[in-house]
């Protein structure tokens, strides 16, 4: 339905090209620096271990998951997940990825207001963003504009998500960036390199941020309830 209309594509392709530069970039810097290794020696795992025992928090672990670039904090179990080539190398990328995953815990444990408000809107977040384009889609074929209204209600929850995100990762790459380079984990010039890869992984967040709201838009337009001069 969607994928034929032609508003939908002039409003969405400059939001797939900001997406696509997204991914190169983020594929480039972290292709680059994790071929650059640290004179710290240090891997991932022992960085977020280090950061987290010179901040208190031994009730965090660290641990090793499955995929690539898998990377990630989990609050629910206090658990910091390293992808196999971030938790074993001593590379730029990968001190880089693991002192980002461990500013969240840093954010968990220090009651950081975005992250908090982020994880209040993980459930309805998660419900809108894989049953509101069905509800919408289905009101506009019933002709049934209050569950249009409903699907857009619930899409624009998956935008304020987006929206929150987009602070609690830049505080995150913010503390990962200050705490490498005050605890001698990398030196002044690798310190570029951390810089470099989290730069290009926060494109990333702003990409989706982007993509939801132009979405959101384009709903708000098709349901006449933006650009309606009646």
């Amino acid at each position: 339905m969607f994928g034929l209309d032609p508003l939908y594509w002039m409003m969405m392709i400059p939001v797939f090209l900001l997406s696509g530069y997204a991914s190169l970039r983020v594929k480039s810097a972290y292709k680059k620096y994790s071929n650059v290794f640290s004179s710290s020696g240090m891997t991932g795992a022992e960085t977020a271990e280090t950061i987290l025992r010179r901040n208190g928090l031994s009730n965090v672990r660290v641990v090793e998951t499955t995929g690539f670039l898998s990377d990630h904090y989990d609050p629910s179990k206090k658990v910091v997940r390293l992808s196999p080539d971030v938790y074993r190398s001593n590379s730029i990328a990968a001190i880089g990825i693991a002192a980002h995953e461990t500013g969240h815990a840093l954010q968990h444990a220090k009651a950081y207001s975005p992250l908090v408000l982020r994880n209040l809107f993980v459930p309805v977040a998660s419900f809108g963003s894989n049953f509101a384009w069905i509800i919408i889609i289905g009101g506009f074929i019933l002709g049934y504009m209050q569950l249009v209204n409903l699907g857009i209600i619930l899409f624009s929850a998956v935008v304020l998500f987006q929206l929150i995100t987009l602070p609690v990762e830049f505080n995150a790459s913010s503390r990962a960036k200050k705490i490498v380079s005050s605890y001698g984990i990398v030196t002044a010039g690798e310190l570029k390199g951390v810089n470099a890869v989290l730069s290009a992984a926060a494109m990333t967040y702003v990409a989706a941020a982007a993509s939801a709201i132009m979405t959101l838009l384009y709903f708000l337009l098709r349901a006449g309830i933006l650009g309606n001069d009646d």
